[in-house]
């Protein structure tokens, strides 16, 4: 999303009906009361350059490659094995 400068947002403002301020008032003021809000890490990988998320994605499958070969012998013990039908 693109930044908003106060005078879009006071543009809006004057559009509405007066019997509407009150509502936006409070969500106004409620909205400066809050703690920032932080952002899910998906908000955060999206907000890295492409070439941060290609390398944040190589780092993880290099890390999930390490992980899935140390876990091979456990993997193959469940995987193998006759299916039951009940």
């Amino acid at each position: 999303m693109e930044p908003v400068s106060y005078s879009q947002v006071q543009s809006l403002v004057l559009r509405l009906p007066a019997i509407k301020l009150p509502i936006v008032y409070r969500f106004l003021v409620d909205l400066t009361n809050e703690e920032p809000e932080l952002l899910a890490p998906q908000q955060e990988f999206m907000r890295l350059s492409r070439g941060e998320q290609q390398r944040a994605l190589a780092q993880q499958a290099g890390e999930m490659l390490a992980h899935y070969e140390q876990t091979t012998a456990e993997r193959q013990t469940w995987q193998a094995g006759d299916l039951i039908e009940y």
